[in-house]
């Protein structure tokens, strides 16, 4: 079964990008979004997305981990920005404390002030920082253009999420025998605002934990969803693939 989207795989890591593309497509994977994570990575992004023009989006932004750079690439990425399909990946990470928490907010805010300017969708990392990036994304009321990348909340906060309208985007977790937390918040995500991604080369799902992911694991992680919902897997393939399609726009035909 074909129709499906990894709407988040950063394929600059990976040593052939093309290989991987092939196998998901043989998986039934149609197009990648591939996110930069700061200047240098956004360009390769945008150079994926050029050799691979029918299988690749991409977009450009500033990892919270790199926030103390956005002055620095500020200009650089409100350039790339005007040209990709969206803002980010940006937002908060309380877990690692790579970047300061203020140097993060202010490049969150930044970034998404620059999304509403530009009428784009943002990918926003949220770790251990839901209250604030709530906050945020509240002030901003970007609706659905708001695309919470590995979504990993519970119920209660992913009711709260919904009802800002955002999208929700799960990936790996929802399939490890951890996942219980993340498998009830998906029990409660509306399904016409939620999609499905593998954040490759991270989060594999089993059987292939340890080993490096790829987009073509994205259908494991829609089987996941699929069995929480109750439902058949081309019914999640079809739902989330016209969200993100709606949301990010798609590759050129």
């Amino acid at each position: 079964m074909g129709g499906w989207v990894d709407s988040h795989s950063h394929l600059f890591m990976a040593d052939d990008p093309g290989t991987l593309l092939d196998r998901a497509e043989r998986a039934g994977v149609d197009w990648v979004l591939i996110p930069g994570i700061d200047l240098e990575t956004s360009i390769e992004a945008r150079k994926l997305a050029a050799t691979y023009p029918k299988r690749v989006l991409w977009s450009a932004g500033l990892h919270p981990h790199a926030a103390t750079r956005w002055e620095v690439e500020r200009d650089g990425l409100t350039a790339l920005i005007v040209e990709a399909a969206a803002v980010g990946e940006c937002g908060l990470d309380y877990y690692r404390h790579l970047s300061p928490l203020k140097a993060q907010y202010s490049a969150f805010k930044a970034q998404l002030e620059i999304a509403a300017d530009l009428d784009k969708p943002v990918i926003v990392h949220t770790r251990d920082s839901f209250t604030d990036v709530w906050a945020a994304l509240s002030e901003a009321a970007l609706g659905e253009k708001a695309v919470l990348h590995c979504w990993t909340g519970g119920p209660r906060w992913t009711r709260r999420f919904d009802e800002l309208g955002a999208t929700f985007s799960f990936a790996g977790p929802i399939t490890f025998k951890t996942g219980d937390t993340v498998r009830r918040g998906a029990a409660v995500a509306p399904p016409e605002r939620t999609i499905v991604e593998t954040d490759t080369p991270y989060l594999t799902p089993p059987p292939d934990r340890g080993l490096p992911n790829e987009p073509a694991n994205v259908v494991r992680v829609g089987q996941a969803l699929a069995e929480v919902w109750g439902v058949g897997l081309d019914e999640v393939a079809r739902l989330s693939t016209g969200t993100v399609t709606r949301v990010f726009g798609k590759p050129a035909v």
